[in-house]
């Protein structure tokens, strides 16, 4: 009998961070009773991690420990006050204490030789005894170096207080600053072999956009996520990690068709959309993309679906006035609940701040519907593969969730070709419908054609469509006309045509 590959981890427990999203990036949270190591430049997050470690862990019962050799525990009491931590009450309570390594004023920093980490030992260790504590952070070990100038003697003494901690079981983190984004783990090259496990946070400026990311760099004997995550910070939260690409693809498809609102559409969709589909709806300015997703939005409130609206282009004024346009009364259905509409401009916040208040949004609201236009508008507003990501992140939510999605995207071009923005989409998409402008015989007719349909079979002509007050009229096919969805159509005579089909008649 063949042997089966032996795995090189083992069995450890983990301890959940608490931090949203970072616990699934290291399947299950930090290795219990082990020291991790949470690098970054500055402005990075590293204070914000180490405390927000304490505090979910408070929420859980464990208590914690926070050793600070750089700010004073009046600034970090402070500065922590804005994501909701109330960290003077823990202390009263006793869930919370300090070990107060930080400078005082006027004190110059201390030569080797006059500074020993042997009583600070000591007060953490009466500190973890004083409030039974089982998590601890330490910000940050880079401090420790002003005082130390002898690496070997902080080595050996930061050992030794990471022993202790294991002696103890106790989970801690420690924090170091890095001197840039990629290279050295830690200014002094030290602090990475004291640790079990480490974690790097960067905080990039790319195409004069920041983007801050998460990598989990090392997991001594246990497994991780691989690569960098992004993540924002939240004022009532913290540090939000968004864990796009450790989702897994094991979600059921629905067989279940809806309308997109409109019949001639659902007739060439084969019946309609399915259930968890995401449709890209593409076309230059004007072609009626917010009309597409009014009449989805309509068909939706009419079926007895909750239906919501992000918009990043128009106000709140002009959609409702534009779907009244089209016969389609927004106000009613917000009065009855069935709508919700949710306006922004692209620029107000990053991507990362987009998608998790989204996200909120949704699991508050939980439509069955929901439209974004456009989805090109939030592309101008960060990094190609910042969108990209964007776009995993946010199909996720919508597909775990088994809602049908409509996205519009706008194509630069007036009659035709495919913008950068609708490339990055339209792969992770079930639906693509185009609406496109052409030219004939010196007049511009508006076309639409369904590209792409997954699981199912749906009519390819390129039809002709018209905008009234009662909405999209989807009319017959262009049959003499070439080169539509290129940008460069040509009239076809009619003689030429019936000979061109006659070469596929027994086909």
């Amino acid at each position: 009998m063949s042997q089966q590959p032996q795995s090189n981890f083992i069995f450890i427990d983990k301890v959940k961070t608490g931090i949203s999203g970072f616990d699934l990036l290291a399947e299950g949270g930090l290795p219990k009773g082990r020291t991790t190591l949470v690098a970054g430049t500055a402005g990075s997050a590293k204070t914000i991690f180490a405390c927000q470690f304490l505090v979910e862990g408070i929420k859980e019962g464990e208590n914690g420990v926070f050793v600070t050799f750089e700010e004073s525990p009046q600034a970090i009491r402070r500065n922590m006050q804005g994501f909701g931590w109330d960290i003077e009450q823990w202390e009263a309570e006793e869930k919370w204490a300090f070990v107060d390594a930080s400078p005082k004023t006027g004190n110059r920093p201390l030569v080797s030789g006059e500074y020993d980490l042997g009583p600070l030992l000591a007060r953490l260790e009466y500190a973890i005894e004083k409030v039974k504590a089982q998590r601890v952070s330490m910000d940050s070990l880079g401090a420790v170096f002003s005082y130390v100038p002898d690496v070997s003697q902080v080595r050996g003494d930061l050992f030794d207080i990471a022993w202790a901690l294991r002696e103890r079981e106790i989970t801690s983190v420690l924090t170091s600053e890095r001197t840039q984004e990629y290279g050295d783990i830690s200014r002094y090259g030290v602090e990475e072999f004291v640790a079990d496990n480490v974690v790097i946070l960067r905080n990039v400026l790319l195409e004069e956009k920041r983007r801050r990311t998460i990598e989990i760099l090392k997991y001594r004997g246990t497994p991780h996520q691989h690569g960098e995550f992004p993540f924002t910070i939240l004022p009532e939260q913290g540090i939000v990690v968004i864990p796009f690409t450790a989702t897994k693809l094991e979600r059921k498809s629905s067989k279940e068709r809806v309308t997109s609102g409109n019949a001639e559409l659902d007739s060439m969709c084969g019946g309609g959309f399915f259930r968890d589909s995401i449709i890209l709806v593409s076309g230059a300015t004007g072609t009626g993309k917010t009309l597409t997703a009014t009449e989805f939005l309509a068909g939706g409130v009419k079926n007895g679906e909750r239906c919501l609206l992000f918009a990043f282009e128009e106000s709140r004024d002009q959609l409702f006035r534009n779907a009244a346009g089209w016969g389609v009364d927004f106000e009613k259905m917000e009065r009855e609940k069935n709508l919700k509409v949710v306006c922004r401009y692209p620029e107000e916040t990053g991507l990362e701040n987009h998608l998790v208040t989204m996200k909120q949004i949704i699991e508050d609201f939980q439509p069955q519907r929901i439209a974004i236009d456009s989805i090109s508008a939030l592309g101008q507003v960060t990094t190609f593969k910042g969108f990209r990501e964007f776009i995993l992140g946010l199909n996720s939510i919508i597909k775990k969730l088994r809602i049908t999605g409509l996205f519009t995207a706008n194509t630069s071009p007036l009659m035709g070709s495919v913008s950068v923005t609708e490339a990055q989409i339209s792969t992770n998409t079930d639906v693509i419908i185009l609406l496109r402008y052409v030219e004939v015989q010196g007049e511009i007719h508006r076309v639409l054609t369904v590209l792409k349909m997954r699981g199912s079979r749906h009519h390819k002509e390129i039809r002709e469509f018209l905008i009234d007050d009662d909405g999209m009229h989807i009319g017959r096919s262009f049959r003499n006309v070439t080169g539509i969805l290129s940008g460069n159509p040509s009239y076809v005579n009619q003689s030429e045509l019936d000979r061109l089909s006659g070469l596929f008649e027994d086909c």
